[in-house]
């Protein structure tokens, strides 16, 4: 039995208006309400916080800070927010990262719309939800402790790698998360030890492989 949807708020964060419509399409049939739509893990931060909804879903690959430094900034604030994050990849990196983040659920853009509502359900229910074409591989990547190289990332390398990859400048990342060029700087150094990459072609390249950006 799923858990109903009937009048449970939604924020809806998703940077393409038009997949935010098939969600609230979706979402509404089944009697549920969406109270807000953002298109930026910024925007999303501050929809959860004018709103207070029973679920935030939030995809992993959107404009500024992104899904993943979204949901950690979010549950410092917010510990109690319910979030189902969604990815348009299949790989283990990013739902192993976001849930250790706090996130209650992750979900492939993939699934089936009944999917969809059933997670959604679960997290409001506030009950856990991993997509079960993932869950093997989420299970054993938890076990080995690494799912990929960019897993000895910590959670802020790996955020500037993310932004990195999709091609804003340092610069434009030290605003972002309000650092300065110097410490962004000294973050893609240890970025580029790391994962042994040598520029930002090489970069994007791993972060589409890992599923971390789309391509």
């Amino acid at each position: 039995m799923n858990p109903s949807l009937k009048a449970r708020r939604i924020v809806l964060a998703d940077d393409h208006a038009v997949v935010r419509l098939g969600f609230r399409l979706l979402l509404e049939g089944a009697g549920a309400e969406v109270v807000g739509e953002a298109g930026s893990g910024e925007e999303a931060i501050r929809r959860y916080g004018e709103t207070a909804p029973d679920v935030l879903v939030m995809d992993v690959s959107m404009p500024g800070i992104g899904g993943l430094a979204a949901l950690e900034r979010l549950r410092a604030a917010h510990p109690e927010a319910r979030v189902l994050m969604l990815s348009a990849h299949n790989d283990a990196v990013v739902p192993v990262r976001a849930l250790r983040l706090g996130a209650r659920g992750y979900l492939c853009k993939r699934a089936a719309p009944d999917e969809f509502l059933r997670a959604v359900g679960r997290v409001a229910a506030d009950q856990r939800y991993l997509d079960p074409e993932l869950a093997q591989e989420v299970a054993l990547a938890q076990l080995s402790g690494s799912a990929s190289p960019v897993e000895t990332l910590t959670e802020k390398e790996l955020a500037v790698f993310m932004q990195l990859a999709q091609g804003r400048s340092v610069n434009d990342v030290a605003e972002s998360f309000f650092l300065s060029p110097s410490t962004v700087g000294t973050h893609l150094y240890h970025i580029k030890q790391k994962l042994n990459l040598q520029n930002a072609a090489e970069m994007a390249l791993l972060a589409m492989r890992s599923g971390l950006i789309e391509a």
